[in-house]
């Protein structure tokens, strides 16, 4: 066996991977939790996919983009060839299709994981995407677009993120227009990119180097301009002639009127020369960002093309959120910080640990963390260590400066301390001034 020297320590690592350690882990856990508990609030049940699919039945689900960035490798039992999931919501379909056929509709599932892709490594940028997300299947309604987004926006109020946008799409406005234009694929093609990238210039280049009526290039020339509050939905009406796109505003408009009984409107933007996802979305499509965060937190759409892969066509539409975004626009906040702490450290002054176990057992009851110091050392070197793993308070048992009947317990972080009556523990009346996690 090759022993690692401790230099090389980070090497045994694949580029865009990482370990999360506790700190960073625990945050990561809190993020999660509030996530949680709003699917829940909401309906969704959860769903654990599995970490392998046979390539030929997960690439069903896949358009070319994810089927480039999925890692494929042989079975050795069956000699098919296996993926690794590079996306959950391909997984759900499959789900719904085959093992839910019986149950009444719709479905409300939610999951939580990890998927990896290939990326192009450059800087920071990571293979595993930890998702959280959720799918409501076999409703055809605008209120279920706007409970997405909704819900989007609920989970990141509560996360106390208060600086966030929600841009909304509409993928059938676009495929109107390009209908209705006559222009061929070959022109298509980096006209697409160009509004995708809000290259207005380039997109202009591109018409003028067309024939095609100027009524089209009019139409297609205002996409990269079609972005901001309500009023977009007026300018977009007088541009575009054609039935298809005309019946796309109508339907954001539908989703908008119950996103204002819902109370969320203030946190939404329209942006209807957004094609993101154009190959695999039907309608309405989202994404949520974080000022100061260039990349978006959460996204998705309406979807009603993909269940019927699978032998089983059923309008859907889902969202998910990406947790290393959501720990990115959050690292610094307070209350992140603090999800990362844990409550009390207990040191055991004297020979007999059933007190200082009872104790210990006491205050987990009454829903405090409590880990004991079971290493012998002073009081100062427990501190440092208690500081060092984000412990909030020390607690002394058998404290010289105490009565029988007391304990003393210090916070770790200001070094100030307090005198508590065991009783007081043992009955769970007691409070250290800070809430428990």
């Amino acid at each position: 066996m090759t022993l690692i020297e401790p230099s090389n320590t980070e090497a045994p690592l694949p580029k865009g991977v990482t370990d999360f350690l506790p700190e960073k882990a625990g945050k990561i856990g809190h993020i999660e939790s509030r996530i949680r508990a709003v699917f829940q609030q909401w309906g969704f049940r959860r769903i654990i996919t599995p970490l392998l699919e046979f390539h030929d039945v997960m690439a069903l689900g896949m358009g070319d983009d994810l089927k480039e960035k999925a890692f494929r490798f042989d079975d050795r039992q069956t000699g098919k060839l296996l993926a690794i999931p590079p996306d959950i919501t391909p997984q759900i379909a499959r789900i719904v299709a085959t093992r839910m056929r019986g149950y009444p509709l719709p479905h409300r599932i939610c999951y939580y994981g990890r998927v990896l892709r290939h990326a192009e490594l450059q800087a920071g940028r990571s293979r595993e995407i930890f998702q959280a997300g959720v799918e409501l299947i076999g409703l055809d309604s605008p209120e279920a677009d706007a409970e997405m987004i909704a819900m989007a926006v609920e989970v990141l109020k509560s996360l106390g993120i208060e600086d966030f946008k929600v841009d909304i799409g509409q993928v059938e406005f676009f495929r109107g227009i390009m209908a209705a234009s006559g222009l061929s694929d070959a022109v298509q093609r980096p006209l697409r990119e160009a509004i995708a990238k809000k290259d207005a210039s380039a997109v202009r280049v591109i018409l003028d180097a067309a024939e095609v009526a100027d009524a089209v290039k009019n139409e297609i020339a205002a996409l990269p301009r079609l972005f901001g509050g309500r009023e977009v939905l007026g300018d977009a009406g007088r541009v575009v002639a054609n039935d298809r796109s005309k019946r796309a505003l109508d339907n954001i408009s539908q989703v908008l009127d119950i996103l204002d009984i819902h109370g969320v409107s203030s946190y939404v933007t329209l942006d209807l020369g957004e094609i993101r996802g154009l190959d695999y979305h039907t309608g309405v499509t989202f994404e949520g960002f974080v000022g100061g965060l260039g990349e978006p937190v959460c996204g998705g759409g309406r979807y009603d093309n993909l269940t019927a892969r699978y032998g089983f066509p059923a309008p859907a539409t889902g969202f998910a959120f990406n947790i290393l975004a959501l720990l990115s626009a959050l690292e610094r906040r307070p209350d992140l910080e603090a999800s990362a702490e844990r409550d009390f450290l207990l040191f055991n002054v004297k020979d007999d640990r059933r007190e200082v176990l009872e104790i210990a057992q006491a205050l987990r009851r009454n829903g405090f963390s409590a880990a004991r110091d079971i290493i012998r050392r002073d009081l100062e070197n427990s501190l440092a260590y208690a500081k060092r793993m984000n412990i909030r308070h020390m607690m002394i048992i058998g404290d010289p400066g105490c009565s029988e009947d007391e304990v003393h317990v210090i916070r770790v972080a200001e070094r100030t301390s307090m005198t508590i009556k065991k009783a007081d523990i043992l009955n769970g009346t007691f409070s250290p001034g800070t809430d428990a996690h």
